[in-house]
């Protein structure tokens, strides 16, 4: 298997500043979106990860 190292940004490149968004569920637990900023339409539909009501902790308690 070999991997496309040219989609990877690199080390000196700037981090993309990230949005996100809330969906809320009706029969399922609520979502949080996150996704690039300057992301354009076409690239929302792979650029983004979902994140469900627990996978989140406080700051203060990984410190």
């Amino acid at each position: 298997m070999t991997m496309d190292t040219d989609s990877y940004p690199l080390a000196d490149d700037p981090t993309p500043e990230l949005d996100h968004a809330t969906i809320e569920n009706e029969n399922a637990p609520d979502e949080c979106a996150i996704f690039p900023r300057e992301a354009t339409e076409e690239e929302l539909m792979t650029q983004w990860i979902t994140a469900h009501d627990g996978a989140f902790v406080s700051l203060e308690t990984m410190q």
